[in-house]
């Protein structure tokens, strides 16, 4: 399959893997090594098994980057009996595709060995590249293991990912990367624990809080932390706050997703667009999105601002929110605090009005007021013999009758008179507030 490996080749592979980027050292070597993903490689989960029986099939792992999607590929190369083949998409054309092939080919024919192909940024193939790859996927000359950041039922071809399980790796926790950390600083062989190097819990906390969710990220951070730094009188290097900070070049917010700044600055993010200052509502955004919040967690309040504080005042507000809260989380940060801020600034120039508010009006009457039940002429008339207990009985049909409306009782008659929903002057509302007097003016004159 390869060219025989000679003893410089075998030095210089030494040297490099001794030379490579903490991160890329760090990388687990089995699967009880790897850290997060518990939903794809937690122990009895089909990866899993999979990986550990050797019976791997194709699959795509598509997630962001730092996630594991490399690691969990090499640890398919150190787990398998099969000869594993790796092609980065972003150099390799069809004629490496076809070299492969061929020599997956010759290797079952003479071992009856199978061969993993491994393709990296597998998305970043065209059409033409992915085709020539897909009858040797379908007839399994080559069993793939694509890895992805860009979601694969968009950006790779159809068939491929249809003869492929897809397994999605999210962004590490906090507390996974916080593990990794903890291990690269103590690791003797492939860490840095040959450096003496102390690293304080606080200066952990933020590179694994700040990396957001991207190991990557925060191994690189603390490997210039210990290069950079010099050593104590005590020959350790100590990598505080300070250091921290200035090895992920990120300043350091009071701001804690678990205590009361993180309380503080949602209640003010809301205040302000409820308020309709959207210089101040951005501001609020860019401190929340700097500190590493989740994007769910804004378009979340961004959507119940839209209901609760514009509504029909302006009924397209929870339009833009909601399709905001699907952009953001398809397309992820950087790119997702454009979306966000477009809907910030919309809700927080819209007219405002909370007379969405009268649900907790109604929900306080269901609680609370004795009825008798619902007018009958209202009920249900389509099951058979409900005419004879009355339902439906003298229902009028609004689309009858002139404007589409005709007075009728539809409360209970134990709330006739209640209204609930009380529109604003405001936008698009003062023509609904318009339009509803005229309504209920007709009702109470009947």
């Amino acid at each position: 399959m390869g060219e025989h490996m000679d003893l410089f080749d075998m030095q210089r592979e030494a040297k490099m893997k001794k030379e490579a980027p903490l991160a890329a050292r760090m990388r687990p070597l089995v699967l009880e090594e790897f850290v997060g993903q518990g939903h794809i490689v937690g122990k009895g989960t089909l990866l899993y098994r999979a990986i550990q029986a050797d019976k791997l099939r194709s699959i795509i792992l598509y997630g962001p980057p730092g996630t594991g999607k490399t690691t969990l590929a090499q640890i398919i190369a150190n787990t398998t009996k099969s000869e594993f083949v790796q092609l980065n998409a972003t150099t390799s054309g069809i004629k490496d595709i076809k070299q492969t092939v061929e020599d997956a080919k010759a290797l079952m024919a003479m071992t009856g060995r199978r061969t993993i192909l491994f393709v990296d940024e597998i998305h970043r193939f065209n059409k033409s590249q992915q085709d020539a790859l897909l009858p040797h996927v379908e007839d399994g000359t080559v069993i793939l293991v694509g890895a992805t950041t860009e979601n694969p039922y968009f950006e790779v071809n159809k068939a491929l990912v249809s003869r492929s399980l897809i397994f999605q790796l999210k962004h590490l926790s906090k507390d996974d990367i916080r593990a990794l950390l903890t291990r690269a600083v103590s690791d003797e062989t492939r860490g840095l624990a040959g450096l003496k190097l102390i690293l304080h819990d606080d200066a952990a906390d933020f590179l694994a809080d700040t990396a957001n969710g991207d190991a990557r990220t925060a191994l690189n951070a603390l490997e210039l932390a210990a290069l950079t730094t010099d050593a104590d009188q005590n020959g350790q290097i100590v990598v505080d706050m300070d250091v921290a900070q200035a090895c992920i070049q990120k300043r350091a917010l009071n701001y804690d997703r678990d205590g009361d700044n993180h309380y503080d600055t949602i209640s003010a993010f809301i205040k302000s667009m409820r308020g309709s200052d959207p210089d101040a509502a951005l501001y609020y955004l860019a401190r929340m999105i700097y500190a590493g919040e989740d994007v769910r967690f804004i378009a979340r309040r961004i959507v119940i601002c839209a209901s609760e504080d514009v509504g029909n005042a302006d009924p397209h507000a929870l339009m833009v929110a909601t399709a905001a809260m699907q952009a953001a989380d398809f397309v992820g940060f950087p790119e997702a605090q454009i979306i966000l801020s477009q809907a910030v600034a919309y809700i927080a120039c819209a007219p405002k009005s909370n007379s969405s508010l009268g649900i907790f009006a109604a929900m306080e009457d269901v609680k609370n007021a004795r009825i008798s039940g619902i007018p009958n002429h209202l009920k249900d008339a389509h099951y058979q013999n409900a005419k004879d207990l009355g339902n439906g009985v003298d229902y009028d049909y609004p689309h009858q009758h002139p404007g589409h409306y005709i007075p009728q009782q539809y409360l209970p008659d134990e709330l006739v008179g209640r209204e609930y929903y009380k529109p604003s002057d405001n936008g698009v509302e003062k023509k609904i507030k318009e339009s509803l007097a005229r309504l209920r003016g007709k009702t109470k004159e009947q």
